[in-house]
């Protein structure tokens, strides 16, 4: 059989409208894993992702600091939680478009493979609940059943798009026939590698770089993303933090919005 076609989609901003690193925050700290303090860290950056994105640099703080969070986990630990939160936390952010997507997709015979920055511990879950049978992912060290806190593989910009060039390679995908999607500007290697690159709610920069190659761009809309913000109960913190948290998140959305309309009137 000659090689066939594959669909290569990014998980977060692009399958479900979250971020699957900071997903589980809440069910972590409920289980003792994390601190309150940690905590709210993880809603923070959560909300800065949502709003505003993670530039390469961005990803790679936050990659430091999380792995460094993890370290001691249990694995087992990690994969009950997750699971057994799964339904509640991931599942009512999966995007219905990507999930119609994915499933076209099979039915034309191709191959759905999600590779992502975010360790494979946090992405196989989500790929279960969607049916996607092949995750390509980070990978994280794991000694006598723990994380150690050391990143062993990290899927960021080229060596996202060299992993999907070896996976294609390995498993006789056309790419020339394929098909990838992402949200962010770090994933245009990887976009380039593909005969149908698709920007799927595309950040600025990435946005102008399909604008500028006839690249094909998808707006997922349901659910719409919205970033719930902790009660001063869950994280043990004053009100009054958490309103100034609010307001800077606002403040934001104001800020995308403003840029938004100038844009349009220019």
């Amino acid at each position: 059989m000659g090689a066939h076609a594959a669909a290569f989609f990014d998980l977060d901003k692009t399958i479900i409208a979250t971020s699957s690193a900071f997903a589980f925050g809440k069910e972590f700290m409920n289980n003792g894993m994390i601190t309150r303090q940690e905590a709210l860290d993880l809603y923070l950056t959560k909300a800065s992702y949502m709003l505003v994105g993670q530039s390469s640099e961005k990803m790679d703080t936050t990659r430091d600091a999380l792995a460094q969070m993890v370290a001691g986990w249990d694995v087992e630990d990690v994969r009950r939680i997750t699971t057994e939160t799964m339904r509640t936390v991931v599942t009512p952010a999966i995007y219905a478009e990507a999930r119609e997507l994915i499933e076209s997709h099979k039915a034309s015979g191709h191959d759905v493979i999600i590779i992502s920055a975010s360790a494979s511990i946090l992405v196989e879950p989500i790929a279960e609940e969607l049916g996607v049978d092949t995750v390509v992912a980070s990978e994280m060290e794991i000694v006598d059943g723990r994380l150690t806190g050391e990143v062993t593989r990290y899927l960021k910009g080229d060596a996202k798009a060299d992993a999907v060039r070896k996976f294609a390679a390995d498993h006789g995908y056309d790419l020339a026939a394929s098909y990838a999607y992402s949200d962010s500007a770090t994933d245009v290697p990887m976009l380039e590698l593909v005969g149908n690159p698709v920007a799927v709610n595309p950040d600025r920069a990435l946005r102008k770089h399909a604008e500028q190659h006839g690249w094909k761009i998808r707006t997922f809309k349901n659910p719409e993303p919205l970033i719930q913000m902790p009660n001063a109960r869950e994280v043990g913190i004053g009100a009054g933090v958490l309103a100034g948290v609010a307001a800077v998140a606002f403040a934001g959305v104001l800020v995308g919005r403003a840029i938004k309309r100038d844009k349009r009137s220019a």
